[in-house]
């Protein structure tokens, strides 16, 4: 693809305990864009969708609180699912945006938009999810599969912990083979994972997930690990009036890898939503 226009505008919504930094963009009419990101990420995450969805629609593209450019040294309580959706919640009331968002979660970003759309369901048009990977919680406690990243990352080792987490979640060598833009965002948010590790395997309540009722897309990256596809099949059961996706010739990075694919799906969904 070529490369993504100048980036739009940043802002900070003031907050209680700090501040929401997030871009805007786009002027089109109805409901805007809101975009998740997910571990070690922020809004740069969504470089090929926020210039594309911008030509049709108004696009919010947040950092949650404790990733860049809010990073800090140490864990953050603010760091957490649902303090992450309150502060989304609280970011669409403060624009106005009442009528609600067109909401698109990937990975962890995925358990914060269900959990958005679960507690303010006023506010979400629609529910995109894409590889979510939370588990149930009929279902028991897994190892988290980046505690030794989370160790590396305590004795100073920020990139092998790096290259254990990016590998575990989108297939071997991704970390080598990643280009140097996600290499640095993904360095700059590092120190996040200390965060995360306190609320690993927090689980979505089955009945909660089924109690959402606007429109739902699961996405899925043909090539993700199979974990992934095991949490969408559990939701398509969960949700039948959700549709469901796959982005070929892309892994757990599905909008990066084949953005095109990525965008037409969603904007598909969206505009039938």
């Amino acid at each position: 693809m070529p490369a993504p226009r100048t980036e739009p505008p940043h802002h900070i919504l003031p907050l209680p305990e700090g501040g929401l930094h997030y871009t805007q963009a786009g002027t089109g009419a109805g409901a805007p864009v809101l975009l998740i990101h997910g571990s070690l990420c922020d809004y740069r995450y969504w470089r090929w969708q926020v210039p594309a969805f911008a030509e049709t629609r108004r696009v919010l593209a947040p950092s949650l609180r404790g990733c860049w450019p809010d990073t800090q040294s140490h864990p953050q309580a603010a760091y957490a699912i649902d303090a992450h959706a309150r502060d989304l919640a609280h970011l669409l009331r403060a624009l106005d945006e009442h009528d609600g968002a067109h909401v698109i979660g990937h990975s962890r970003g995925a358990q914060v938009a269900l959990s958005l759309a679960i507690e303010a369901p006023e506010l979400c048009r629609s529910l995109t999810l894409a590889d979510p990977g939370f588990r149930f919680a009929d279902e028991p406690e897994t190892p988290v599969f980046y505690a030794d990243a989370v160790q590396r990352l305590q004795e100073g080792d920020a990139e092998g912990a790096l290259e254990q987490f990016i590998d575990t979640v989108n297939g071997d060598e991704t970390w080598r083979k990643m280009v140097g833009w996600f290499k640095d965002m993904a360095r700059d948010n590092a120190v996040t994972l200390l965060s995360q590790i306190r609320e690993a395997n927090l689980p979505v309540a089955p009945q909660d997930a089924a109690g959402v009722t606007c429109p739902v897309l699961l996405i899925g990256g043909a090539q993700s690990p199979a974990k992934y596809a095991t949490r969408q099949d559990r939701l398509q059961a969960l949700l039948p009036q959700s549709k469901r996706v796959r982005i070929a010739l892309a892994a757990h990075g599905m909008n990066l890898a084949n953005p095109r694919a990525f965008n037409r799906a969603v904007l598909e969904f969206i505009a039938g939503a």
